[in-house]
Parts: structure tokens; sequence; C-alpha cells
């Protein structure tokens, strides 16, 4: 919505103005002139042409400015010059500047002055000292006719006079009727900012010099008084203990510029006001003074529910930090009794029996998983988590974590392929957090691909930093998923896919990488797959150059060919 603004009540049409002296004029220039030719008829000497053309000079600047009154600024200027010709032609045709009609080498004066336009005037008295010369010239080279003289030269003087008083005149109670039309605008604006400054909500003071307040505006704050302000200062409206800060940001004021600060009230110790000071004039402020204090409650509270939050999430991270151990013993005890039952140490179990056990290593195991992702995000989030560096191979744990996801992807039917460097990745790095870090990017990308697809898994290192990536022809992730995915406990895909996770495996990617002083960067779209890609600055020793011919693949452990059916995985260097 445009805000709307009163009218400028200078520009209002002459026609809801009421009388226009422009026009006015105009009229009565015509009408004289028409009254003087008539009267000339009677006079003798007035029956030659040098009268009859100065009369017709003056009466046609006139019937023009009636004819084009409502022109644009180029239409005034034009009317202008023809004031001027008209007027310097009848001078001339009547003696020149010492003539009876000399005073009508003003006109283009008084035309300007009914305009009101100080640039205007200022051309109209340019035009005014040109037709003064011109005819002046005329006079003086002998071109000029003879003056009139006898009631002839009476009549055209008194006509000239006339004519050019009351274009004077008319400027003036225009030049006047515009200056009251002013002072009335004035006025209005003066009043409207007094209501809107009485009405602020806040307090606005004017300060000379230190503390001196010589005027205030709107509504104080509780616990400060207008009438003490103005009678002792703007140093005294602070309580005791805030006087020097308050005296103290007045004075820098002055000397930067401008300053703020909250005190609390002389008369209201439980309020807080902020004043906000700004120098405009050499030992002269301007002031602002508002009651704070709801706004300063309600940041305390925030702050405090913010603080509690804090307390709670720290206390819920320290609490699952601390149950690392009796949580994972108690699992440990029941996949250890199951790996015994399923190796049938203590003897031979119905075959029933031994699904059993099968299965209840299986969902111990998961449940394993689950609870070391929880505690391992619970510790990051408690910044109770240690990096174990050390020096090693990063394809070692690559290929480690690779090995633990043959069987899973062989069950989804998917194949599983890395792709390794040649010369060794020497690193400083967490051997555990670098294998955690594949075995969750490889465990969602098996999750999100359907059967008969491949994820790859890609490393490779330059200029000191290690890079991990891992690629699936699967499914992809949405543009609303990928915003989310990468945060505790947000998890992507329908409720198959989010039914076998807890939502941390790209958090703690995330996190280990951070920790590492990497990143992580994900880049999927729906049905074209999914890249995750991690950098780590580990990298110690540079890779070897690589050479045309390829070579030989990394010697893997032999795996029973049940165990892979038709997946292949080839560690093949680059």
């Amino acid at each position: 919505m445009e805000p709307k603004t009163r009218p400028d009540p200078i520009s209002r049409p002459a026609s809801q103005a009421g009388f226009d002296p422009a026009l006015a004029w105009r009229l009565g220039w015509l009408g004289a002139v028409c009254l003087a030719s008539a009267a000339a008829l009677f006079i003798v000497d007035a029956r030659v042409w040098p009268v009859w053309g100065a009369m017709a000079a003056g009466a046609v600047p006139a019937l023009a400015s009636l004819m084009f009154a409502r022109g644009g600024e180029r239409t005034e200027s034009l009317l202008l010059v023809l004031w001027a010709v008209g007027g310097a032609s009848a001078a001339a045709l009547t003696g020149g500047v010492s003539g009876a009609m000399a005073a009508w080498c003003l006109a283009p004066v008084a035309a300007a002055s009914t305009m009101d336009r100080p640039k205007r005037l200022a051309e109209g008295a340019a035009l005014a000292l040109i037709g003064g010369c011109v005819a002046a010239l005329v006079q003086l080279s002998g071109l000029a006719p003879a003056a009139p003289t006898g009631p002839l030269a009476f009549l055209l003087g008194f006509l000239a006079l006339v004519t050019m008083g009351l274009g004077l005149a008319a400027g003036l109670l225009i030049g006047r009727r515009r200056q009251e039309l002013r002072e009335d605008r004035d006025a209005l604006e003066i009043g409207w900012l007094e209501t809107l400054l009485d009405g602020l909500p806040y307090l606005a003071v004017a300060v000379r010099g230190h503390e001196q307040v010589t005027t205030v505006r709107g509504s104080a704050p509780l616990g400060l008084s207008t009438e003490q302000l103005m009678t002792r200062g703007l140093a005294e409206a602070a309580a005791p203990a805030d006087r020097p800060r308050l005296a103290a940001a007045i004075a820098q004021a002055h000397r930067d510029g401008a300053a703020s600060l909250d005190f609390v009230p002389a008369q209201g110790l439980e309020r807080v006001v902020t004043l906000d000071l700004q120098r405009v004039a050499p030992n002269q402020l301007v002031g602002v003074l508002r009651d704070v204090t709801a706004e300063r409650d309600r940041a305390a509270a925030l702050e405090q529910a913010r603080a509690d939050a804090e307390g709670l999430a720290a206390g819920r991270a320290r609490f699952l930090a601390n149950m690392s151990h009796e949580l994972r013993t108690p699992l440990n005890a029941i996949m250890g009794f199951s790996d015994i039952m399923r190796a049938r140490m203590f003897g031979p179990l119905t075959d029933r029996y031994a699904e059993y056990a099968e299965l209840i290593h299986e969902s111990g195991g998961h449940l394993l998983d689950l609870i070391n992702d929880v505690l391992d995000m619970s510790k990051i989030e408690a910044e109770r988590f240690e990096l174990q560096r050390g020096v090693f191979d990063a394809r070692e744990a690559v290929q480690a974590a690779m090995r633990l996801l043959r069987v899973q992807s062989d069950t989804a039917g998917v194949q599983l392929r890395g792709v390794l460097p040649q010369g060794e990745l020497e690193v400083d790095a967490d051997r555990r957090a670098l294998k955690q870090i594949v075995l969750n990017l490889v465990s969602n990308a098996l999750k999100f691909t359907p059967r008969g697809g491949q994820v790859t898994v890609t490393l490779d290192g330059y200029d000191g930093v290690l890079e991990i990536v891992v690629a699936d022809t699967g499914v992809g992730i949405s543009p609303e998923d990928l915003e989310r995915l990468g945060r505790p406990y947000e998890q992507a895909g329908g409720a198959e896919q989010r039914a076998r996770g807890t939502g941390l495996g790209l958090s703690l990617v995330r996190a280990f990488a951070k920790l590492h002083g990497g990143e992580m960067a994900i880049e999927s779209r729906l049905g074209a797959g999914t890249t995750v890609s991690v950098r780590l600055p580990v990298l110690l020793a540079a890779l070897p150059a690589k050479t045309a011919e390829p070579a030989a693949p990394v010697e893997q452990e032999p795996l029973p060919p049940t165990s892979l059916g038709d997946n292949v995985i080839a560690f093949a260097p680059r």
C-alpha cells in the first residue's frame, strides 16, 4: 500500500483558489488598451500609424497570455519573450525610452511576477533590460518616430503607467497569497509534527551542554518525570549508582557523535530505561528514552529457557555416554552365548533351536550397532568423544569395512565394488572412525539401492587430503530430505527404510569428519543415485606416480564362494 500524504495547499488549481489576479491583470491590460484606442479616435494627432502600431504591440502579448495561460514552462518562456517584444516595440514607436510608453519596456517583469516563479522573474528582468536597450538604440539611431505630444502623450503615458502598475500590483498580490499558503502549510505541518511527537510511546529530549534539557516530547517512561528533567537536568534522571555512567555517556555523545546505555531511573528502581543519544550540532544533543523492562525480562526468560534446554540436552548426552559399559556388557554376553549355541560347543541342537540362536545373534549384533551409534553421537554431543589417532594405511580400514558388508550386499543383490590406489595412503587418523565412516556410508547406499544395482567405494588422496567417495545407483534423495540429512535422528526414504536405522549414520559421518577437521558433501537426485564425499586433511604421504600399466589387484582373504553369490568385490588399483 502506498503511503498517503496530505495535499499541498500551494499547488491548488486557480479555480479552487477563487479570484485570480494574473487573469484579472491580463484582462485589465487588454481592456485598457481597447479603451485607450477608443479615446485616441477623438484626438486628431492620434490618427497616425505609429500610435496604432504601439497599441497593437501591447495587445498581442496580453491576448496570447489569455489563450495560453495554462501552458508549461516552455510556453511561459515564449510568452515572456512576446511581452518583451511587444513592450519594446511600443516604446520604440512612441519616441523610445524617453517617450510616453517607455514604461512598457518593463512588461516582461510584470508578466513574470504574475507567474510567481523565481526563475521567470530572472528571465523577465533580463528580457526587460534587452527590450529597453533595443528601444534606446532605435531612438539614438533616429529611426524612432517623433514622440507624441499634448493630449496624446498624456493618454499613452497614463495607459503605460496604469497597466504596469496593475501588473506589479497583481504580482505582489499573488506573492502575498502564495506566502500565506506557505504559512498555512507550515502551521499545518508543525501541528501534525507536534501531534506526532506528543503521541510517541517514548520520550524524545533535546539536551544543551552536558545535561540541560531544553525540550521534551512524547510519553515519559515509568520512573521519570518531565518536570524534573527540565529543572534538574538529564544526569539526575538516573539512580545515584548509575549517574556517573549517564554523565560518561553524555560526554561520549559530545565527543564521538553518539552513545547508548541502560540505566535505572531515579523514581523507579525496579525499572530499566535505555537512552540513545545523537549529536546534531555543537553542544547540542537529541535523545530517546524508553522503558525496556519488559524486553529485559523477556530476554532473561529466553536465556534461562535456553540454558535449561542446553542443560537437559547435556545431561541426556552425559547419561547415555556414561551408560556405555552398562549397555554393551549384557549385549556382548547375549551375543557370546548365542555364538556358543551356534557353534554347538556343548552338544547338538535341533534345527529349530539352531535357527533361534542364529536369530538371537543377528538381532543382538543389530542392536549393538544401533547402541554404538547412539552412544557415539551422545559422546560427540557431550564433547567427550576423543579420537584415538594413529598412523596407518587408509586402504586397510576401507577394505576391512567392505569385507564386513559383503554378506549384506550379497543378500540385497547389490554389486559392491571398491576402487583403491596402487600405493599406500598413510594417514594420521582414528582407525575406528575411518572404518565407521565407510560402514555407515555403504550401509546407507545398500539400503537405498534396489536389487541389481551397484555401490562403488573410491579412495584417493591429494595435497594432504584423504577423499572417500561412496556412489550408488539407487533411488536418490529428494531435495526436501537432502536438506535434513546429516542432522542427528533425521532419516530419508519410506517407512521400510526408516525402520532399519536410527537416523545417526550420516550425522556420525559428518561428526567424525569434523573431528578430523574435514567435511562431508552429498549430491543426489531422485532416480539418479547418490554420491557422498568425505574429505579429511589427514594424509601424510603423497601417492606414487601412476603408471600406464594397471597394477595387480590387492590380495584378499579367500571367502567361501557361497557367501559371495553373484556379488563381486574388485579392489582394482586406479
